[in-house]
């Protein structure tokens, strides 16, 4: 299901992943201690030292990286201070350690002799917990922690930020870094959860390693440019996509909402676009749509009814449709839903009240549709689908999203921090989005933005992972204009045309 250019996506290991294909090099290929000190060195080329330099060094190969920094620092004529947490050593530590005691780098063991801070550095590289941590930091080296993210330093983690889980970006207490170098590869704690709020910045770093299974994949702008070309003088708007977008109700019109949709569909480069909505609220949105064609649907007292005759015109000549968005939960919406898991046969985004619908359906309806299914649910919508608590999803988002996704035979797009993406098999992640879409409306904007990816691009996994990439871009754009506090939906729409507009510029020249 690859598509031109997909070969360039960056590799996301899952930390038993990351364990598995370490061990695997280290048996076959490159010795451990060459490992090591190419991660060392990865992380050395990485970052523009301020000495003096303090390495705060835990135990284990985390700590052997710090170990060997050390010797590059020093070889480089940078100072630098040892700061030992712990007596135990990994095989490859206390190989480098005592390399570390023989060039006399100054070394101060935490345990015997404390810390007051770190004041006098200008720079401090965290070799304490690595990406196999999980749980609770120990109060001794919490404190550590705490003196760390006190200092005025520029910190650097080491693999990813003592404390926080390699899998899912959890803690209760982790560095807070200016940079983390990532070592072999990325791991799903780097993008999930806190991540973001703990990473100023982050680079990967390849060492060598290769994957034994398969692994999640990172898609970047190169990804992205493979799927979003130039298009074409001899084409016409059928050639890009009827799209049909069916939400609204009296009680919630949302008519601006509504207009953000449809105008981030027309932006993200739609055909045409339908925004189909009960008869009583047409006037209201009409006036926020005018590029797009707006639908009337039946219905009583402001709440659509479902009509077989008018839902077949309306489906009729649709590449895409995106449901559910202000709709309202009732027996006829329900209708409307299983109408089109029947009669509809080509992609069906399912966005907001259309995911409570489906929550309450029978599984067997949901797997013996017609249509490409794609679900689009926060964390909240998506403990209703799946029945566990949001903490439960927290913790495995990637795994629980990936067999729901498998159970259903549907895409699911979990909206986060960073959005996961998966069809049961592939797992594609995007890291694009940023504080400042936490507001009403964003949900509806990438669903509009879904229903003109998809009804373009091929592959649906890349239409679905375009579709968030383009989303989460244009939303860091607004941000940087207005602010995380001030931005609004409709921000986020304006800056559709800043994201796209560059991948063929050069073409175009």
């Amino acid at each position: 299901m690859f598509v031109k250019g997909f070969k360039k996506m960056k590799d996301i290991l899952s930390v038993e992943n990351m364990r598995k294909s370490d061990a695997h090099t280290i048996e076959c290929e490159t010795p451990s201690k060459e490992l090591m000190m190419r991660a060392a060195k990865g992380v050395f080329d990485s970052v523009r030292w301020r000495e003096p330099v303090a390495i705060v060094c835990g135990s284990g190969n985390n700590a052997g990286d710090g170990y060997a920094l050390a010797l590059l620092l020093n070889d480089a004529g940078i100072g630098c201070t040892l700061f030992c947490l712990s007596d135990k050593f990994s095989d490859d530590g206390r190989y480098y350690y005592d390399m570390c005691l023989s060039r006399g780098i100054e070394t101060i063991d935490v345990k015997s002799r404390g810390i007051k801070g770190f004041e006098d550095f200008n720079t401090i590289a965290d070799c304490i917990l690595g990406t196999g941590f999980k749980g609770q930091v120990r109060d001794d080296i919490a404190s550590v922690i705490e003196k760390i993210n006190e200092s005025s330093a520029y910190v650097v983690s080491v693999d990813i930020n003592s404390g926080l889980n390699g899998d899912n970006g959890l803690s209760s207490l982790c560095v807070r870094s200016d940079m983390t170098v990532s070592v072999g590869s990325y791991k799903p704690g780097h993008f999930l959860n806190m991540a973001k709020d703990v990473m100023k910045d982050k680079i990967n770093r390849d060492i060598g390693i290769k994957p034994v299974d398969a692994p999640f994949k990172l898609i970047e702008e190169d990804d992205i440019r493979a799927v979003l070309s130039p298009r074409k003088n001899l084409s016409n708007k059928g050639t890009y996509g009827y799209t049909a977008l069916i939400g609204g109700c009296d009680r919630y019109s949302g008519a601006i909402r509504l207009a953000y949709m449809a105008n981030a569909a027309m932006r993200s480069g739609a055909g045409v676009v339908k925004v189909a909505i009960p008869t009583s609220i047409r006037t209201e949105v009409s006036s926020h749509v005018l590029e797009s064609t707006v639908f009337a649907l039946p219905d009583m007292e402001g709440n659509v009814v479902f009509d077989e005759k008018k839902m077949s015109e309306l489906i009729s000549n649709v590449k895409t449709i995106a449901f559910g968005m202000g709709i309202g939960v009732s027996d006829e919406t329900k209708k409307m839903l299983k109408y089109l898991f029947v009669n509809y046969g080509k992609r069906l985004i399912v966005d907001a009240d259309g995911l409570t619908i489906l929550s309450q359906m029978d599984k067997d309806v949901i797997r013996n549709r017609k249509c490409e299914l794609i679900l689009t649910p926060h964390i909240k919508e998506f403990s209703r689908l799946t029945k566990f608590s949001m903490d439960e999803i927290n913790v495995s988002p990637i795994d629980t999203a990936k067999a729901y996704a498998d159970e259903i035979k549907a895409v699911v797009l979990l909206k986060g921090p960073s959005t996961v993406v998966t069809d049961g098999s592939e797992v594609y992640i995007t890291d694009k989005g940023c504080a400042g879409m936490a507001t009403a409306g964003s949900g509806d904007v990438l669903s509009g933005i879904l229903a003109a990816t998809c009804a373009y691009i091929d592959d649906v996994m890349m239409a679905v992972t375009t579709g968030a990439y383009i989303n989460g871009s244009a939303g860091e754009i607004a941000q940087k204009k207005y602010g995380s506090i001030s931005m609004i939906a409709s921000d986020t729409v304006s800056c559709i045309a800043d994201v796209i507009h560059p991948f063929c510029e050069k073409e175009n020249e």
